[in-house]
């Protein structure tokens, strides 16, 4: 006889096998499974060739498993119900009742913009959940979110591996911030204006160069940059203490500006904007809680951005 393996055996009849177990009747057997009774005994007579045993034998009106059956049947029951909850539709996720974490990856100027909203808003539908926000930027969000750092980040993402998803959200536009107390600049702020003011730049690697610097090169203008900070929550009070300008993403201006008395202006040319976008794992795709907590971060970007 040939050792029994899955490429001999047809897993639909392990389903026979389970239904019979429970009526011990061909007839009964055959209604529950919406076959006629020789289509059951065509699959009985498979499964005895597959595993080598009568499994069922007649008695009267009935059948009567064999030992090798009843040793089978309870790890046969297991093996159906452990497939049969993993091809189920996942149950809709209950945020009102779910105990447990999300965490974000996100650079400081999304962190000051959308954080606050989106812990709030998780807080209020899902009480007994926690939100964190987790440094995060362009460079090292594929390797936190593979080593389980966060679930998901907002940031300039390049292509990813096949195995995660990058969903576009929105365009980052750049706009000019200014201390109008240290700096009086007409608005909107022209372009010879921009050209002859001390700037300062926000890098995390210290850089002083920008990607629209290329923009401004090709219209004859190279920044005077004289300070530089690595985080945007720490532009302001450098605006506040030098006469310069921080050409800056949009959403860092719309936090800061209230909150210090500065000025915001549109750049006085065209320069390139980045696209931002949501980064998970493929594997989270269809998670009820991953798509409940991905469609609380489009909430809170949209209405951000109204």
């Amino acid at each position: 006889m040939k050792p029994t393996t899955l490429r001999n055996l047809d897993l639909n009849l392990l389903h026979v096998f389970s239904v019979l177990m429970e009526e011990q009747s061909v007839s009964r057997a055959a209604e529950r499974l919406y076959i006629g009774q020789p289509g059951l005994s065509g699959a009985l007579r498979r499964l005895r060739e597959a595993l080598g045993d009568e499994l069922f034998v007649r008695v009267g009106r009935g059948l009567q498993p064999t030992p090798r059956a009843l040793a089978l049947a309870p790890e046969i029951a297991r093996a159906l119900a452990t497939i049969e909850r993993a091809v189920q539709a996942p149950e809709a996720f209950d945020p009102a009742g779910w105990e447990g974490e999300f965490r974000i990856g996100m650079c400081d100027n999304f962190e000051a913009g959308f954080f606050g909203q989106l812990a709030a808003r998780v807080r209020e539908l899902a009480p007994a959940a926690r939100v964190l926000a987790v440094a995060s930027s362009k460079r090292d969000a594929v390797q936190l979110l593979e080593s389980g750092a966060h679930d998901m980040s907002l940031a300039v993402h390049e292509e990813p591996p096949s195995w995660h998803i990058r969903e576009p959200l929105f365009e980052q536009r750049l706009v000019c911030l200014y201390d109008p107390s240290q700096l009086s600049l007409p608005s909107p702020l022209g372009i010879e204006d921009y050209a002859k003011a001390q700037h300062v730049v926000v890098s995390s690697e210290g850089s002083e160069e920008a990607n629209f610097d290329q923009v401004l090169a090709a219209a004859g203008i190279r920044r005077n940059i004289v300070a530089g900070v690595s985080r945007h929550a720490s532009v302001a009070s450098l605006l506040r203490a030098l006469p310069a300008i921080a050409t800056v993403p949009e959403v860092t201006a719309m936090c800061v500006a209230p909150l210090y008395g500065l000025a915001v202006s549109e750049a006085p040319l065209a320069l390139p904007t980045e696209p931002i976008s949501m980064l998970y794992r493929r594997t989270d795709q269809m998670d009820g809680r991953f798509i409940w907590f991905r469609s609380m971060v489009l909430e809170v970007i949209s209405a951000h951005r109204k």
